[in-house]
């Protein structure tokens, strides 16, 4: 039996996977589903939301997938897609999520130092998994994904004074998150005799 060759590019199997051609959608969904599922819990609040949005975004590679303009790297088209894909399931479920306004919110202070930069990448996305949805929403798009608050804006549909609130309290929250692990911790100041 011969083996499907291994250096296929995406690129390759998404050709193929637009054709119908059941190998490589599953290639290409093996070899991405991994950073899929990275990209999705960030904006999900479980692992079975992830999945949905990630099983909805495979859907429109394979279905839409004559659309991918090949100047750009597979990777970086797909990962759009992943985040529209995010974006539309945080909308349909909006009513479920929490968002406040601005004129409700509070002035944070941004010049707090911070343990932040002790702590492992896994750490950070646990504490950001730990945030209110409309946060984390808001924290995701605008730091890690670079969104402008009038991108999240449009995106989301709230107003971009909701949407710099909601930034604020998130920023407020994972700083309180940092902090309360950082004072569980058990102390390391030991006399000697």
């Amino acid at each position: 039996m011969a083996n499907n060759l291994p250096n296929e590019s995406p690129e390759e199997l998404l050709q193929k996977s637009v054709r119908g051609d059941r190998k490589s959608q599953e290639k290409l969904y093996r070899q991405f589903y991994g950073f899929a599922m990275g990209v999705c819990v960030r904006y999900t609040q479980s692992r079975d939301e992830a999945l949905e949005i990630v099983n909805d975004s495979f859907l429109k590679v394979f279905t839409k997938g004559d659309l991918y303009d090949s100047k750009y790297p597979f990777k970086a088209w797909f990962r759009r897609i992943i985040v529209n894909t995010a974006l539309d399931f945080y909308r349909s479920q909006q009513k479920h999520y929490f968002h406040e306004n601005i004129e409700e919110a509070y002035e944070v202070s941004s010049n707090d130092s911070s343990p932040l930069s002790q702590l492992n990448h896994e750490e950070i996305i646990m504490l950001i998994q730990r945030l209110p949805s409309g946060y984390k929403m808001v924290f995701n798009l605008f730091v890690i994904d670079g969104f402008s608050h009038e991108e999240i804006s449009n995106q989301l549909g709230i107003s971009v004074g909701t949407s710099k609130s909601n930034l604020s309290r998130a920023r407020e929250a994972l700083r309180k998150m940092i902090l309360k692990e950082e004072s569980a911790l058990p102390s390391s100041d030991f006399k000697e005799n």
